[in-house]
């Protein structure tokens, strides 16, 4: 029997992450919209007998479906992660949730860590967010959170790294 639902880890991303999130899907939308372009373009001139002939006079017509049904989650997505991107260090739990569509809930035991890293992607460099990946001996392999300021992210690494030694140092 389940005691409940999971309460909400104490922390927030930074909340330029949103920034960094709509960059992200401005990027794949002109990506999506410019492949549909070539595409409507090619299948609509092609001649093929297959192609509807509503389809061949207005080839215009899959980029503006493709933009149409796109637009909503490009505009929500990086609102909707903030509001459920979260992460809080206890004693001796990492404990996070993220996700846009899908939920995930992870749970990581400080004295299992093997090793904390931060990256930061050219676009985060940008912003001054980083993001936060712990490795374990887990199947699951790594857990990440991304978003966080890079001096929180500096510094959480570097506490999270501290406290697993401490950790590994008390169990011998």
């Amino acid at each position: 029997m389940s005691p409940g639902p999971l309460r909400d880890p104490a922390n927030r991303v930074s909340p330029k992450a949103r920034g960094l999130w709509l960059l992200e899907a401005l990027i794949g939308f002109v990506l999506l919209i410019g492949g549909s372009i070539l595409v409507g373009g090619w299948v609509g001139g092609s001649g093929w007998s297959w192609v509807p002939d509503w389809f061949a006079a207005r080839p215009w017509a899959l980029p503006v479906a493709v933009g149409v049904l796109t637009t909503p989650f490009l505009v929500a997505e990086p609102f909707v992660r903030y509001r459920v991107h979260r992460w809080e260090l206890t004693g001796d739990v990492l404990y996070a949730r993220q996700g846009f569509l899908t939920r995930e809930w992870v749970f990581v035991p400080v004295s299992r860590i093997q090793t904390v890293d931060k990256e930061q992607g050219w676009l985060e460099r940008m912003l001054g967010l980083a993001t936060l990946e712990v490795r374990t001996a887990s199947h699951a392999g790594s857990s990440t959170i991304k978003g966080l300021d890079y001096l929180v992210a500096a510094g959480l690494a570097e506490g999270l790294a501290q406290r697993a030694e401490q950790l590994r140092d008390d169990a011998t």
